[in-house]
């Protein structure tokens, strides 16, 4: 039997979801998150609310989530509303991740 292995070059781009997966490694990202699931998109004033959280430590972990592109933000006036990337997270939950953690034998995730 002659198997084809699998190259580096093979894969989906394993640093994208190693960031996503540190940004989602965190229960306050995790928190925030579900919230702006349950709620659509949300300011960032009732963010600070629901999770009583002091702006600057609650602005550092959007930018965390931002970065890994879990979010999107919009500006409007002197507020920041955000909401779920929603294409990042069918991509998170998709047949291309789990591509990364099947085996030659496995046919699907």
């Amino acid at each position: 039997m002659n198997e084809t292995k699998k190259s580096v070059t093979d894969l989906p781009d394993v640093m994208k979801y190693a960031q996503q997966f540190k940004a989602l490694s965190d229960p306050i990202r995790l928190t925030v998150l579900h919230l702006l699931a349950m709620n659509g998109k949300l300011c960032v004033c009732d963010l600070e609310d629901l999770l009583d959280l002091p702006q600057s430590k609650l602005s550092y972990h959007l930018k965390i989530l931002l970065n890994a592109e879990l979010i999107q933000k919009e500006t409007s006036a002197t507020w920041s509303y955000y909401w779920i990337e929603e294409e990042t997270a069918r991509e998170l939950l998709s047949e291309q991740f789990c591509y990364l953690l099947k085996s030659a034998d496995d046919e699907c995730c």
